[in-house]
């Protein structure tokens, strides 16, 4: 394992010693672990659309025409 050495500002060097303090691990093995945790590849999320949250009431309205979604006669005037 190389070594590699830092400038931390007072304030975050505080921190660092209190956290180690706390979890009972050296302040290099808390860096280690914050690096790699930083640096590890992110999962992306899918964001949640409209469609994820109302999926249960599509459909849910009767009589209405079953091509509403994709008539474009249905979209006329529609934003203005």
């Amino acid at each position: 394992m190389q070594t590699i050495s830092l400038k931390l500002p007072d304030s975050l060097l505080a921190q660092l010693k209190k956290e180690s303090r706390l979890r009972r691990m050296n302040k290099s093995e808390l860096v280690r672990t914050a690096l790699e945790r930083e640096l590890s590849p992110k999962k992306v999320k899918r964001k949640t659309s409209c469609y994820d949250l109302a999926h249960d009431l599509a459909g849910s309205i009767k009589g209405l025409p079953k091509d509403i979604a994709t008539n474009p006669k249905y979209m006329e005037g529609f934003g203005e």
